[in-house]
């Protein structure tokens, strides 16, 4: 897909720090048979992939908004647009060796995501969107979501919360619910890539609370874009506001609301 400037100027920012992560990452393995204390080493890889993006995107576009993950919030001149990065979306795969992590940015204009970036730098996969223009991979693969139409034969992805997190009650009863109805499921660990792979007709669904608009910017306009039906996991409910986000193709989304909704 041609993209605009704005998408092209994401793409290559995603690129760059998506290489100072890779090269950060073959570390990450290194320290984990080699000592202890590879979380410092962690924070400070994300970090150094948040200054690059700040200053390819912001030096790009100064004039933007900001807000980001380990970087925070700023209003820029035009309170019209804002960047809203994750540098690495899936830190706790990355600490542990896991290859399965992403660089997320999005656009926002008038408080609509408009453009999409999820870069799966481990595996050089890079998932992109523009509001009404589609979904892709790469250079020219479009993405839809898959066909699947029954829940026994649906694969769906969810998160785990870990230790602090308010909703772990509500997902152990979310996942007794859904569990005996699908083909299987698949805690990740990476947002962005769960909606990118919801997209790309991996995963039949996924849904999720407790997460930051950083997380699921970029991924639910990509999923959108590719065809999939995007909510809060309550009726009603303004997903990147509250952070609880269901999304599934059209055929799935319905039953699978169904059981996450019922009281």
């Amino acid at each position: 897909m041609q993209g605009s400037a704005n998408l092209n100027i994401m793409m290559k920012a995603a690129r760059k720090a998506g290489r100072s992560l890779v090269k950060d990452f073959r570390e990450v393995e290194n320290l984990q048979v080699s000592r202890k204390g590879t979380s410092d080493f962690v924070t400070r890889a994300d970090i150094e992939a948040d200054r690059i993006l700040r200053e390819e995107l912001m030096g790009a576009r100064p004039t933007y908004g900001w807000v980001g993950e380990e970087s925070g919030e700023a209003e820029g001149e035009d309170p019209t647009r804002r960047w809203i990065v994750d540098a690495l979306d899936g830190t706790t795969n990355f600490l542990h060796g896991m290859p399965h992590w992403a660089v997320s940015i999005a656009l926002e204009h008038k408080g609509q995501i408009v453009s999409g970036v999820v870069y799966d730098a481990a595996k050089d996969e890079m998932f992109y969107a523009e509001r009404g223009a589609g979904a892709w991979l790469n250079d020219s693969r479009r993405l839809r979501v898959s066909g699947r139409r029954a829940m026994n034969e649906a694969l769906v992805a969810t998160g785990i919360p870990f230790a602090g997190k308010h909703t772990l009650p509500a997902t152990l009863k979310d996942l007794a619910r859904v569990m005996p109805e699908v083909a299987g499921l698949r805690p990740s660990g990476s947002a962005s890539l769960d909606l990118a792979y919801v997209a790309a007709g991996r995963f039949e669904g996924y849904w999720e609370r407790e997460l930051k608009i950083w997380d699921i910017a970029a991924g639910s306009l990509i999923a959108k874009e590719a065809g999939a039906l995007v909510e809060g996991v309550r009726e009603g409910q303004d997903f990147l506001e509250s952070g609880s986000i269901l999304c599934a193709n059209g055929e799935i989304f319905t039953p699978l609301s169904r059981l996450l909704r019922a009281a």
